[in-house]
């Protein structure tokens, strides 16, 4: 039997059991709201993001990326005080560029994985920013130090994550 593949996304896509597709945002999603509700600290801890990220990276198909980034940020738009939709289109950004580079670089390696939650946390902070204080006008507080933390805790937590979700997969 010959192992050929045309792409990267061939190579490397992998699939979950649909139980998985299902419990995993909306866990996400639950543990986020209610965490956040009653320790105020850990709104540094994005778990809808992570999943977003998680899934982009490894279905390698930025359009299905791009669908379950933006269902989970609806989802955590309702959840919030924010206007309905300042997640999902920050969650479907992001969705579609974790399955782009997805697709073109390694992101089984824990380094690339570290190195890709920081950034698209960042990426996620700045178009909220864009989106809020930009094109709503309302006031958005960004303050530099704080979005490198929880850049850093989301990509360490996104790292450990990452990995107990692995084990979930199955190869095509």
């Amino acid at each position: 039997m010959a192992l050929i593949a045309t792409s990267r996304h061939e190579v490397g896509a992998r699939s979950f059991p649909p139980l998985v597709y299902i419990l995993a945002p909306l866990l996400a999603l639950g543990l986020q709201s209610f965490l956040s509700l009653h320790f105020t600290s850990f709104d540094v801890i994005d778990l809808p993001l992570l999943i977003t990220i998680y899934y982009g990276i490894s279905m390698r198909e930025p359009i299905s990326a791009t669908l379950v980034g933006a269902i989970i940020g609806i989802a955590q738009d309702a959840l919030t005080h924010h206007p309905l939709g300042i997640f999902g289109i920050s969650k479907a950004i992001v969705g579609y560029l974790a399955a782009s580079l997805g697709v073109r670089i390694d992101t089984e390696n824990h380094g690339s994985r570290l190195l890709l939650t920081f950034i698209f946390t960042l990426a996620q902070t700045g178009i909220l920013w864009l989106l809020e204080r930009r094109m709503l006008g309302q006031p958005f507080a960004w303050h530099w130090v704080h979005e490198l933390i929880r850049a850093a805790a989301n990509a360490l937590l996104g790292v450990i994550l990452f990995s107990l979700l692995d084990r979930t997969r199955r190869e095509p």
